[in-house]
C-alpha cells in the first residue's frame, strides 16, 4: 500500500498563494491517478483536483478552477497543488489520495493532511 504524506500548508492572507506537496513512499505511486481533497470544520471531505498517472489529464472542482493547479513530478514521486488567489473559504485540511474513476474517487487510507488557513 502506498503511503502519502502531505505538506506545505500554513497561514496566508486572502489573495495569497501556497504550494502543497504530496510525497509517496513507493515508486508505484506513479502508476496511480492522484487527487487532492479538503475538509473544512463541520463539513464533509470534498474533491479539489486530480491528475492522471501520465500527468496528461487534470480535473478540478468548479470552486477552484482557474486558481489551483495540480501537477506531478514522477521522478520525485510527488504531486503538487499550487493554490493562487486564495480565499477564506479555501480554509480546510487538505489531503491527497490515489483516485480512480470519473469523477475522481479516493481509495485507500487517508494521511494526516496539511492545514491551510486563509485569513480575510
Amino acid at each position: 500500500q502506498v503511503q502519502l504524506v502531505e505538506s506545505g500548508g500554513g497561514l496566508v492572507q486572502a489573495g495569497g498563494s501556497l504550494r502543497l506537496s504530496c510525497a509517496a513512499s513507493r515508486r508505484t505511486f506513479s502508476s496511480y491517478s492522484t487527487g487532492w481533497f479538503r475538509q473544512a470544520p463541520g463539513k464533509a471531505r470534498d474533491f479539489v483536483a486530480a491528475i492522471t498517472s501520465s500527468g496528461m489529464h487534470t480535473y478540478y472542482a468548479d470552486s477552484v478552477k482557474g486558481r489551483f493547479t495540480i501537477s506531478r513530478d514522477t521522478a520525485k514521486n510527488t504531486v503538487y497543488l499550487q493554490m493562487d488567489s486564495l480565499k477564506p473559504e479555501d480554509t480546510a485540511v487538505y489531503y491527497c489520495a490515489p483516485t480512480r474513476g470519473i469523477p475522481p474517487t479516493a481509495f485507500g487510507s487517508w494521511g494526516q493532511g496539511t492545514q491551510v488557513t486563509v485569513s480575510s
